[in-house]
């Protein structure tokens, strides 16, 4: 049996938007007359028949967005989660935000709820853990959906995923710290096993290995806590290190903490640089050097793929990464410059 046509097809006969052929169904009247008449053969032509009692029990819910966000508490993800609203809210649609808390098990039961509740496709920040689940629920329900800034599923034609280049980031910024001196560079935070550590540390790595000096990675929690114990520990044990190169900006801001409470003063006996460019880098004392991400470009993108994807029928392309810059600020030794 042939496939009945959607509005999707209507939108491509008619070389419109979805939400256009929305609006003449809906007998909008800021469609002009053109506009509508071009619709309107594009529905014949095709044999398109509007099903108006299905539409107006979906009509509650289109144009939701449902955001999976792994932590909100981390200000990285929260600042991810504000733009992409704000970017969605641009093109009319609404963002319905929820929190796994890390938790792979509540991850799966709010996607659920969220299928149940009929949104249009989900943008996923997925905690880790065993997610096959989730992911083939959202399959079975043909919503569409992105992997954002962490993949955990391997089906990228499906789940495409975009984040920041982490290993280009690294790579800067560990270059960076070299340029500045440094010849006892460390690698601090992010779990052992998680694929965005290890693009963060193979960034390092391979720098340290074009300046010809040897790596020093402690891993660990993503936390302030991590950091500041992780400064009491390199005093200990390597007080020779000169530079610390953090898996993130709360690992780099407790180690600011970290180190002041050990008599060494950041961004002159020791240097360090954070990762992801929070807010809160800039107001630290002394200013946190991070690798910027540019999350509110990110978020734009994100809702600008999502939109498309639902309003014209366009997958995104298996992996996107977008570019990094660095932060120079006085943690590093730097005057302050922004994402050069």
């Amino acid at each position: 049996m042939a496939r009945r046509p959607t509005i999707i097809d209507v939108a491509k006969q008619a070389g419109v938007s979805k939400s256009t052929v929305s609006l003449v169904l809906r007998n909008s009247p800021s469609v002009r007359e053109e506009t509508r008449s071009q619709v309107r053969q594009a529905m014949a032509d095709l044999g398109y028949v509007y099903n108006r009692a299905a539409a107006t029990m979906r009509m509650a819910n289109a144009g939701l967005i449902g955001l999976v966000i792994n932590e909100l508490r981390n200000p990285f993800f929260a600042e991810f989660a504000t733009a992409l609203q704000m970017a969605l809210a641009e093109k009319g649609y609404a963002a319905v935000i929820a929190n796994a808390g890390e938790d792979a098990g509540v991850q799966h039961q709010v996607v659920g709820s969220l299928i149940e509740h009929g949104v249009s496709a989900f943008i996923l920040c997925p905690a880790y853990g065993e997610t096959t689940a989730t992911f083939d629920a959202i399959a079975r329900a043909g919503v569409p959906a992105m992997q954002m800034l962490r993949q955990v599923d391997d089906r990228l034609e499906q789940f495409p995923f975009m984040a920041p280049d982490y290993h280009a980031g690294a790579r800067m910024a560990a270059r960076h710290l070299v340029e500045q001196g440094a010849r006892k560079v460390a690698f601090v935070g992010g779990l052992e096993g998680r694929a965005v550590t290890q693009e963060r540390e193979a960034g390092y790595r391979d720098e340290m290995q074009r300046a010809g000096l040897a790596p020093i990675v402690v891993t660990g929690d993503s936390t302030r806590a991590f950091g500041r114990a992780s400064a009491a520990q390199l005093q200990r044990t390597q007080p020779d290190v000169d530079a610390v190169l953090c898996f993130n900006d709360l690992v780099a801001l407790g180690m600011l903490a970290g180190f002041s409470q050990q008599g060494r003063r950041v961004g002159e006996d020791i240097l360090v640089c954070g990762f992801d460019d929070i807010e809160e880098a800039a107001q630290s004392h002394p200013a946190l050097s991070s690798v910027h991400c540019d999350i509110a470009s990110i978020g734009g993108l994100a809702a600008q793929t999502v939109v498309r994807w639902l309003e014209t029928g366009e997958q995104p392309a298996p992996s996107t990464r977008t570019p990094v810059g660095l932060s120079r600020r006085q943690s590093s030794g730097s005057a302050a410059t922004e994402a050069g």
